[in-house]
């Protein structure tokens, strides 16, 4: 019994991935989103009597998980069941013996109130018995889970640029197979799951990457696990093996001040303002102690039109917030990528990329943040004052590309800039 204490002691949980929750679906901007009128054929009462199969890479491996539900902007309680956590083989089968059942409270099914979430219990993860193999590394896990009766509007992620599987609408529990038959429906969306921990060594740091699209992948590769924050993680396992992991909390049109007012009623595609998400999406999760802030441009957008000075005074407020919920947290500000000239909707305009650089100016000197990342410096082409060229075309789905969102190469640009040892020494 001593000894179990003692090695329990020498754990705790630690986020390993997350999706932050944006809002009620479909308000986002997904990307390479297949038609989804046959698995949610109306988006109010969302999904009825079907299972979902969601596909996610964790960052960091320990021999226990635990599952986080989410109802934040639901209008109806949504229960759950057939909850499952299984190793994925390809598409929606799963590695044979890998699958095990989750449970809430020693129970199989849980009920979620709207605006809440709810936490697993541990679950036993037999596959990951040795977490430092390098078997595990890059290998995904397939959270399955069964809503019961019809959920109404669910809480989403639109841009996961990872694709999922779904059942038909009143085809049941489904999760405890391993096969993937019961699943023709894809998604490139996570629902209802928006985090996962991992019981790890005392000792393992956790990175957040909050921000907007720029963060969530636009321009990526679609399954390519080449967002800029995925780079940065196979920086850091090289380095630090699994000491250090980093999680994705970036928003497709976030924005760090707007939009004032947010609902389930009245939805905004980016989600909640940043300064507003910040207690769910970083200071709710486990092991928190760096925390990267790239983000603004969508302040400054068409749909934002806000001034400078009211974006760095979100980023003060939010920093404040950051420091009071965690105390010690290492909080690095990141400089904005260059939008001149771009071809996206409502970017590109000489008064976007005045207050971009007016901001840029702000987060190098203010002091505010214990360090900077030079994303601008990464990918700015200074004879045009545009995104370098060759960073511009589209890997998602093709295309000239909107220079506003970095591609692949662009993306392993700005994570190959950074300094590890501004990320270090972590609490």
């Amino acid at each position: 019994m001593k000894q179990r204490d003692e090695a329990s002691a020498a754990c705790k949980w630690v986020t390993s991935w997350t999706a932050s929750a944006q809002g009620p679906y479909p308000a986002g901007s997904p990307l390479a989103q297949p038609d989804l009128s046959f698995a949610f054929p109306a988006p109010d009462t969302g999904a009825r009597d079907q299972s979902f199969r969601l596909i996610l890479r964790p960052d960091l491996w320990g021999p226990q998980a635990r599952l986080r539900l989410c109802n934040a902007f639901g209008l109806q309680p949504v229960a759950f069941d057939g909850v499952h956590v299984g190793l994925q083989l390809g598409g929606a089968a799963l590695v044979a013996g890998s699958n095990q059942r989750v449970t809430f409270g020693g129970r199989e099914s849980v009920t979620v109130p709207p605006g809440g979430s709810v936490w697993s219990d541990p679950v036993a993860l037999p596959f990951a018995c040795e977490p430092d193999a390098a078997a595990l590394a890059g290998r995904k896990l397939a959270v399955s889970l069964h809503v019961v009766g019809e959920s109404g509007p669910m809480t989403w992620h639109a841009k996961a640029l990872q694709t999922s599987y779904l059942t038909p609408p009143n085809a049941g529990s489904q999760g405890g197979r391993e096969d993937e038959l019961a699943f023709p429906f894809t998604s490139t969306s996570w629902y209802f799951l928006d985090a996962v921990d991992m019981l790890m060594p005392r000792d393992t740091r956790l990175i957040v990457a909050l921000g907007d699209s720029i963060t969530d992948g636009s321009g990526s590769t679609l399954n390519g696990d080449d967002r800029w924050p995925d780079i940065l993680s196979r920086r850091l396992h090289a380095a630090f093996g699994q000491r250090v992991g980093i999680v994705n909390a970036g928003i497709g049109s976030n924005q760090v001040a707007g939009p004032a007012d947010y609902s389930p009623h009245s939805p905004f595609r980016g989600g909640p303002k940043a300064v507003a998400r910040i207690e769910r999406d970083v200071l709710s999760l486990s092991g928190v102690a760096t925390v990267i802030w790239l983000e603004g441009i969508n302040d400054f957008s068409g749909n934002g039109n806000a001034s400078m000075e009211a974006v760095a005074a979100g980023f003060a407020e939010g920093v404040q917030r950051l420091r009071a919920g965690i105390p010690g947290v290492r909080v690095i500000g990141a400089t904005l990528v260059p939008a001149l000239g771009s071809t996206a909707a409502a970017h590109g305009h000489e008064e976007q990329d005045r207050k971009r650089r007016a901001l840029n100016g702000f987060i190098r000197t203010a002091g505010l943040f214990d360090a900077v990342l030079d994303f601008e410096a990464a990918t700015l082409d200074a004879a045009t004052g545009g995104m370098k060229a060759e960073f511009v075309p589209d890997g998602t789905v093709g295309g000239p590309g909107d220079g506003l969102h970095p591609n692949r190469a662009g993306y392993l640009a700005m994570a190959s800039a950074i300094d590890p040892g501004l990320l270090l020494p972590l609490r």
